[in-house]
């Protein structure tokens, strides 16, 4: 079986794991509030070092999260890639989450706020709410977890997670060649949770995106 090469920046905690026939080769963390492109790299040549040269998969966690933490994740995965002729695929960071089932929730910026049912590595849809639908679902029960550096809300129920690299490689061992066949011809890119939006700029012509 090949080995699985899981990366996920999706945080300000940047996870890599390597993963083969269920025994951890590799784990690497590192913290970096906005310069994941200058940590990386040195995590992941020791990540590639225990890999060798045999054949691997590659992992990204797609968020929800950090959109340039995710890029980067995408764009060192890619490179890689392609210069070794290995399959890539992206999973939502959130499928990592230790206990299951269970529903996450996370801030989705603008005053909403995302809900999603994980079970068994799968992520159900992603549903947008505002505060005060949100906090009724929270109280109406279940486990509750967050991805973000605090619970949303304020809610106290709602337990902090962080992405997990090892858990992520493990579901990527876990498909079948088929499936990852499919999955990699799939595009690589964050989960999204909004339309990105657009303002006009103060000078004329010139637009930005926030």
């Amino acid at each position: 079986m090949s080995a699985v090469l899981a990366l996920d920046l999706s945080s300000p905690r940047g996870v890599l794991a390597v993963v083969r026939e269920g025994e951890v080769l590799h784990e690497a963390a590192f913290v970096s509030e906005r310069s994941h492109n200058a940590r990386l790299f040195v995590p992941l040549a020791e990540a590639l070092d225990s890999l060798g040269e045999g054949p691997a998969r590659l992992v990204v966690g797609t968020g929800p999260g950090s959109y340039t933490g995710v890029r980067i994740a995408i764009a060192a995965a890619q490179g890689l890639a392609l210069a070794r002729g290995w399959p890539v695929f992206g999973l939502p960071s959130i499928a990592t989450a230790t206990e299951s089932p269970c529903r996450v929730l996370g801030d989705a910026r603008r005053g909403l706020f995302y809900v999603a049912r994980v079970a068994a590595g799968e992520v159900g849809e992603l549903r947008l709410l505002d505060a005060e639908v949100a906090r009724a679902e929270v109280a109406a029960g279940d486990d509750w977890f967050t991805f973000d550096a605090v619970a949303p809300l304020g809610l106290e129920s709602v337990r902090l997670a962080r992405p997990n690299a090892i858990a992520l490689a493990r579901l990527g061992a876990g498909l079948s060649e088929a499936q990852v066949a499919k999955a990699a011809t799939r595009p690589l890119e964050p989960l999204y949770l909004q339309e990105a939006f657009i303002t006009t700029a103060r000078k004329a012509g010139k637009q930005v995106t926030a």
